[in-house]
């Protein structure tokens, strides 16, 4: 199979978490508004932020970081933010891997619910999270910053096709 692993983001990996972010989605910064874009590519005083609130993951990929997901609770919900794979290991498998752990973490912890928001544009992320069982939703937040988002979700424990 492949090298990918992926484990819990310890706070040295701000740095190169803040980084994957910005790399991933630097092809698409014309397509956020710049505003958006900063709230999407965060910076690794960002990051830490994040981790102190829920926890976050790392694909690993030949030892090097190459993909980054983290959660934080929303009610009996999972919220799934700041997922992003470096352009250059799409499709080996590390957004699968990363969104397992989340799953996973989540049913270990009792939530109902995994919820995550994107853009339109994120055509790739949104076949994976569709391939992964989530589903478009009304409600949620329709806008970053000026950056038109939707709602997705996917429930968690109920049977599966």
């Amino acid at each position: 199979m492949s090298d990918m692993r992926v484990r819990r983001a310890r706070p040295e990996d701000a740095g190169a978490v803040a980084s994957i972010l910005y790399e991933s989605f630097a092809q698409f910064r014309a397509l956020y508004t710049p505003q958006g874009f900063s709230a999407t590519a965060i910076t690794a005083d960002e990051v830490l932020v994040r981790m102190s609130e829920g926890p976050a993951w790392v694909a690993l990929w030949e030892d090097s970081i190459c993909g980054t997901v983290a959660a934080v609770p929303r009610d009996a919900a999972l919220y799934v933010r700041g997922m992003a794979v470096l352009p250059r290991v799409r499709g080996m498998g590390a957004g699968e891997a990363l969104l397992k752990e989340v799953e996973t973490f989540a049913i270990e912890h009792h939530y109902r619910t995994l919820l995550l928001t994107t853009t339109a544009f994120l055509d790739s992320a949104i076949r994976l999270y569709e391939r992964f069982g989530f589903y478009r939703t009304a409600g949620g937040s329709s806008d970053l910053f000026g950056t038109p988002l939707f709602t997705m979700e996917r429930q968690l424990g109920a049977p599966t096709g």
